[in-house]
């Protein structure tokens, strides 16, 4: 069963404009990665994410680091797991905290077989961790995944043997060097678009090569349920070091939470001679067409809640509708 496109560019694209805000999300490069990532791997074991994000704020919150948690005794984790169930987790989650830091000096080993030996951590849960914290090749196979990967070659996931799926497609699946993004951009994918009841097939950018929806009947007579283009003016702030100033504050009810260029609905009487018209183009989020008019502004002063961003580096962490806003205002320079 080989998958023949270029499934991570799609899922990824996907991911950059629509992921959850998650407060277990930190950068590559933060220290508390490891401490965040494994919390939260135990918290969801078999629970919510709307249930798990108060406990894991509520713990974070007490225990700051992974070591301090390490010094915790298991009256009080139990304590503030109250309510979450399932208090095996809790137990297995300060066991091997205290063996990450006492024989791993804080740090998550790199192997499956080294990190399959810590409490109460099987095959899922090391997949994601490994793929998660370290950026290996890793898939973290759950319920989500599972249901995109069968609805993709339109089997049974009975009939799919998925440690043979991953390893016939391994090429495909790890050559975006953003192996960590991929683990959780696939879960997300199943949690939010590919739902095992009424899966949105109408905006889900991968229904070309779904041999599911092009086979099924019923989702092939479901209707384009897309939102009417709408037009947005962009306002992009750059200065003369290719520097675009960026702000995660905006009103749209969509794109929250991204590092965008200040947006507003189009409206013909707010144009200001300070802006300058570079061009006009088409963009779609989900189920959402947008025309873009874009305009720009030399300048050294931004808002207070702009940050300025270099259009030339650190590109991984900005959403795919930003960056093709580079890509317009770059041909300035």
């Amino acid at each position: 069963m080989h998958i023949n496109f270029n499934l991570p560019k799609k899922i990824l694209g996907w991911y950059d404009n629509n992921k959850r805000s998650l407060p277990w999300r930190v950068g590559k490069n933060s220290p508390k990665k490891l401490y965040y990532r494994l919390l939260s791997e135990f918290m969801l074991q078999q629970t919510q994410v709307t249930t798990v994000i108060p406990y894991f704020k509520k713990f974070t919150k007490y225990f700051k680091t992974l070591k301090s948690l390490s010094k915790s005794n298991e009256q009080k984790i139990l304590k503030l797991w109250e309510g979450l169930g399932y208090y095996r987790r809790a137990r297995n989650l300060l066991a091997t905290s205290k063996v990450l830091v006492n024989q791993y000096n804080s740090k998550l080993p790199n192997t499956i077989k080294e990190i399959k030996k810590l409490p109460g951590i099987g095959d899922y849960t090391a997949n994601a961790l490994i793929g998660l914290v370290h950026d290996q090749p890793a898939i973290a196979v759950d319920g989500n995944v599972k249901r995109v990967f069968s609805r993709i070659v339109n089997k049974k996931e009975s009939k799919i043997n998925f440690d043979q799926f991953i390893e016939i497609n391994k090429k495909i699946f790890f050559n975006s060097k953003r192996n960590s993004d991929f683990v959780e951009a696939l879960m997300e994918f199943g949690a939010l678009i590919c739902k095992p009841k009424d899966p949105k097939c109408y905006i889900c950018n991968l229904n070309k090569n779904c041999k599911y929806f092009n086979s099924s009947i019923k989702i092939k007579n479901i209707k384009y349920k897309m939102i009417k283009n709408k037009n947005y003016d962009v306002f992009c702030y750059i200065n003369k070091k290719k520097q675009i100033a960026l702000t995660k504050k905006n009103n749209l009810g969509f794109l929250n939470q991204l590092s965008l260029p200040e947006i507003k609905e189009a409206n013909k009487n707010i144009r200001s001679r300070d802006w300058k018209f570079l061009k006009k183009y088409k963009n779609s989020i989900s189920n959402k067409k947008l025309n873009i008019n874009l305009y720009y502004k030399f300048s050294n002063k931004i808002p207070s809640s702009f940050v300025w961003h270099s259009m030339d580096k650190n590109k991984e962490l900005i959403p795919t509708f930003t960056k093709k806003i580079f890509r317009q205002v770059s041909t300035l320079f």
